[in-house]
């Protein structure tokens, strides 16, 4: 039965007349490795002969069945297309032949399973799949066009689902009852996490990362924390920075990571003064005032400037930034007034000596000098250079500011001539209007003051403290303090209007950080070595940088890429 099977002659169940051909090559193919496996050993040749599968007429390998295979595509090759009853045909003959080798062989059931594996293996591997394979009746061509047009239709199917951008993730449909209620509910609920709740929180799933990014539920903790956009009455100072990632950078002031750089070099000592606006940095070298733009990641700067203003004869002492105007006052006696976006440069004569300080607000200059006097002066274009009043201090002015309200100024004086170095004059009149505290040393000046809200403002100089004044609550004692640790002359402060306060000493550069909430100092960085020790002049942060001006460089400390 089993060589009637492979005969394929007509009358006998084989394949018709017309494709006796290609059965035939198909059959002398394997009689011909037949041939070659028995001259190689004569113990399978044998096992051949007695009819159990091995040998010519026993089961096809895997690499017999890759043959037969490729003899049949040759053979379909040389006979040209067919119809599709005939190529139906064929495809019976030859699964006619398999199973007369496989009926020949006498498989039992492992070897047949062992043979499906073998056959589902050449299968994958000449990129043919069971389950796409069509019915009979289309024929070996219609089997090759469904097999090309299927894996077609898979790869546009997967280039759509990559070129579909993500939908935000949904809120999980099981879960606990809380994740159910109304976002209202659950914004109020986890207002009342701390940072560490949220963040695990939000590793849950996607949708609790979404939801717990939100604004809202981290503006109690950015207010709490150092540096983080928000003044103490709760204003957001940065508004286009999501909350979440400033929390993020202000648990590194407080831990102090940062890494130094320097942004300027000079050959020669100065001392410099600066100021922010912007992605824009000015600052004084010499007689002139540079501005440079900051990169985008704000540690470095554009080498070129984008601007040069000139006008004094001497160093620029101290300048500010109003009403797209610097206003500079220098060591000759002279303010000039620079407009940022022009050329328009005024200078003229204010003071017998040199100006040590000057600000502007609302319209008004207020100046003061080392020849013992302070004096006001009004921004506007036709009234430059005409003073308002002169008011005498009866000590050197080395530091002024302007109330928010513009109602009164205050006045750090040299403490030689007079109990208290802080006075406050009214800005109209120019009459004294109160003096802070009463305990002054003598020689304590002040060499920094600056309002941080109409009723209160800080102060710092020889005395080596930092003070905090409340002018609603007493004007003869400070509401705090905190005392330079290495009793050194503090040059200049900044605060980021909440709870961060930063300090220059006069030795080796030393920047220290203070949490106002606390007496001790929280970290400090000295920017300076031994033969190279100069004082920080001038302290600016923003809620990433802080930039320290020193006699030969300009430092940053970069708290977003420690």
């Amino acid at each position: 039965m089993g060589s009637q099977g492979r005969s394929g002659t007509p009358g006998n169940g084989g394949p018709s007349e017309g494709e006796g051909g290609e059965t035939r090559k198909l059959q002398e193919g394997r009689v011909a490795r037949g041939k070659r496996r028995k001259g190689k050993g004569k113990g399978k040749a044998g096992a051949g002969q007695s009819g159990r599968g091995s040998g010519a007429e026993g089961k096809p390998g895997p690499q017999k069945a890759k043959e037969a295979a490729g003899q049949g595509a040759e053979a379909r090759a040389k006979t040209g297309p067919r119809k599709e009853g005939e190529g139906g045909s064929v495809e019976e003959g030859a699964r006619g032949v398999v199973k007369g080798d496989e009926g020949s062989a006498g498989g039992g059931k492992e070897a047949r399973e062992r043979d499906d594996g073998k056959k589902e293996e050449w299968r994958v591997r000449t990129g043919r799949r069971e389950d796409a394979r069509p019915g009979r009746s289309q024929g070996r061509g219609g089997q090759a066009s469904g097999g090309i047009a299927g894996t077609g239709a898979a790869m546009a199917a997967a280039a759509e689902e990559e070129s579909a951008a993500p939908e935000p993730a949904a809120r999980p449909a099981a879960g606990p009852a809380l994740w159910r209620l109304p976002e209202e509910l659950l914004l109020l609920i986890c207002s009342y996490l701390d940072m560490r709740a949220l963040g695990r929180l939000a590793q849950v799933c996607r949708w609790l990362r979404r939801f717990t990014s939100c604004d809202l539920l981290w503006r109690r903790i950015a207010r709490a924390s150092l540096n983080s956009g928000f003044t103490r009455l709760g204003t957001d100072l940065m508004t286009s920075v999501p909350v979440k990632d400033r929390v993020k950078v202000s648990q590194n002031w407080r831990l102090g990571r940062c890494r130094e750089g320097i942004l300027l070099k000079w050959r020669c000592s100065q001392m410099p003064w600066m100021q922010l606006e912007n992605d824009s940095l000015y600052i004084s070298q010499a007689n002139f005032i540079l501005a440079y733009q900051f990169r985008p990641d704000g540690a470095s700067l554009n080498r070129r400037p984008l601007g040069v203003f000139a006008g004094h004869d001497e160093d620029v002492c101290h300048f500010v930034l109003a009403n797209s105007h610097i206003i500079s006052a220098g060591g000759d006696g002279k303010i000039g007034v620079h407009k940022i976006h022009s050329t328009f440069t005024v200078k003229y004569s204010a003071h017998e000596q040199e100006v040590n300080c000057v600000d502007c607000k609302g319209g008004i200059i207020v100046s003061g000098s080392r020849d013992r006097t302070a004096k006001v002066w009004p921004l506007a274009s036709g009234r430059l250079g005409q003073c308002l009043h002169t008011i005498q201090t009866e000590d050197r002015v080395w530091s002024i500011a302007i109330s928010p309200l513009l109602s009164s100024f205050v006045t750090g004086t040299a403490c030689c001539g007079h109990f208290s170095p802080l006075r406050i004059w009214d800005l109209n009149s120019g009459q004294l209007v109160t003096h802070l505290g009463s305990d002054f040393p003598p020689g304590a000046g002040v060499l920094d003051v600056m309002y941080e809200s109409p009723s209160t403002l800080l102060s710092c100089g020889y005395d080596t403290y930092v003070r905090y004044w409340d002018l609603r609550t007493s004007v003869r004692k400070c509401v705090m303090e905190w005392e330079e640790p290495h009793d050194s002359t503090l040059y200049c402060l900044q605060t980021d209007g909440n709870h961060l306060l930063a300090t220059g000493s006069s030795y080796y550069g030393v920047v220290r950080l203070w949490d106002r909430r606390q007496r001790a100092c929280l970290h400090a960085f000295p920017l300076t070595s031994t033969p190279l020790s100069s004082p920080v002049y001038c302290l600016r942060l923003t809620t990433k940088h802080l930039y320290a001006a020193l006699s030969y460089n300009l430092h940053v400390l970069d708290f977003q890429n420690p």
